[in-house]
C-alpha cells in the first residue's frame, strides 16, 4: 500500500476513528526510542552531554523557554 493510498483511506475514516489512529500513531515509536535512550545512557554515550548540562545548570546559563 502506498502513502497516498493510506492518506486516502484515512480521509474516509470517521472523526472518532481518526482520533483513535492519531493516538495510536503518536505513541507508536516511543518504545523503540525509549529503549535506544536507555541503551545510550547505559553505554555512556550521553555522559559528556549530561556533564555539560549539569555545568550549565550550576553556572546559571539556562533561560526559560518562551
Amino acid at each position: 500500500m502506498s502513502v497516498e493510498q493510506i492518506k486516502s483511506a484515512i480521509a474516509e475514516l470517521s472523526l472518532e476513528e481518526r482520533a483513535e489512529l492519531a493516538a495510536w500513531f503518536h505513541g507508536w515509536g516511543d518504545d523503540e526510542w525509549d529503549a535506544q535512550m536507555k541503551a545510550d545512557i547505559a553505554s555512556g554515550k550521553l555522559d559528556q552531554i549530561l556533564r555539560q548540562v549539569d555545568e550549565d545548570v550550576h553556572a546559571g546559563r539556562l533561560r526559560e523557554t518562551p
